[in-house]
């Protein structure tokens, strides 16, 4: 499928996918909304250790937010990416994060955990771990490993498949007690699925240029 680099309205870049007409991340703003959604909604709730499953890695953008967030807070982050098509390194090269972030030291990291190897564990610094998992998500069978999972998968419009009751039941069986995922989603139908396989649901204020998103909670 073809794909194009485009820059959203907030100066960053993303990947977009013209049959499709969907974007990796948002066209209001990639950085905007990763740090909406999966940093001010999601890990901000954890302190120091925290598990993050990250449901479609893609250029590696919330990896790097939040490797850059753990840094400012002092956090200790083990990280897992499911990635079933990772993106060629060219596209990478093109990606402008690490300017638009104010963060060109930490371009190195940013250029590693795309060069780490996939389905290893890799130190990308002492309080960084990455693992990259070349992966579908209906192959996903992690049981109570993390805290934090950070829910980016391609629109319900496009790929609705990835967001059904089986796919949700995998991250729900993921996560540890009182676990968190987040989500850039807002549609009914999604909160439904959520909902049957035992999560609790709340509606929050969306990044820019989107009303709403989910966030839920495995409650017990």
């Amino acid at each position: 499928m073809k794909r194009e680099i485009i820059k959203t309205l907030d100066g960053s870049t993303t990947i977009r996918l013209p049959e499709w007409d969907e974007c990796y991340h948002s066209k209001h703003g990639a950085i905007q909304e990763a740090k909406h959604v999966f940093i001010k909604n999601g890990l901000s709730l954890f302190d120091k250790s925290v598990s993050v499953l990250e449901i479609g890695f893609g250029t590696g953008l919330n990896a790097f937010i939040t490797f850059l967030e753990s840094i400012r807070k002092g956090q200790n982050i083990d990280y897992v990416g499911v990635e079933a098509y990772p993106v060629d390194a060219d596209e990478i090269l093109e990606m402008n994060y690490a300017k638009e972030l104010d963060a060109l030291e930490f371009e190195n990291i940013f250029e590693k955990m795309h060069k780490s190897v996939w389905n290893e564990k890799v130190e990308i610094c002492d309080q960084f771990l990455l693992t990259k998992r070349k992966q579908f998500f209906h192959e996903i069978n992690d049981f109570e490993i993390f805290d934090l999972i950070y829910f980016d998968a391609f629109g319900y419009r496009v790929q609705p498949e990835l967001w059904s009751t089986e796919i949700f039941q995998k991250m729900y069986n993921s996560l540890k007690p009182n676990g968190v995922l987040v989500t850039y989603a807002a549609r009914g139908v999604v909160k439904r699925s959520m909902i049957e396989v035992g999560f609790t649901v709340e509606k929050l204020a969306g990044p820019p240029g989107k009303r709403e998103m989910f966030r839920a909670f495995k409650k017990i």
